[in-house]
């Protein structure tokens, strides 16, 4: 499990994706999503404008588990 430190209220999956290193451009965000399946807080999602925040922890299966700090 990785920790993720943001600096604002929230940051949005395509953001987090990039802060993440996942991808390591914004414009992959949408191909990434579509191709993966990913948890947010257990529950799955895939729109890229999500706004996560702090305490939430992501999950992307077959990669790695990360938390928002």
């Amino acid at each position: 499990m990785k920790t993720i430190k943001i600096e604002t209220e929230y940051i949005t999956l395509g953001q987090f994706l990039k802060a993440a290193d996942v991808i390591s451009t914004g414009g992959m965000a949408k191909w990434f999503l579509s191709e993966n399946e990913i948890l947010i807080n257990g529950e799955k999602d895939q729109r890229r404008g999500r706004k996560l925040r702090s305490g939430d922890k992501i999950e992307i299966l077959g990669l790695d588990t990360y938390i928002l700090q």
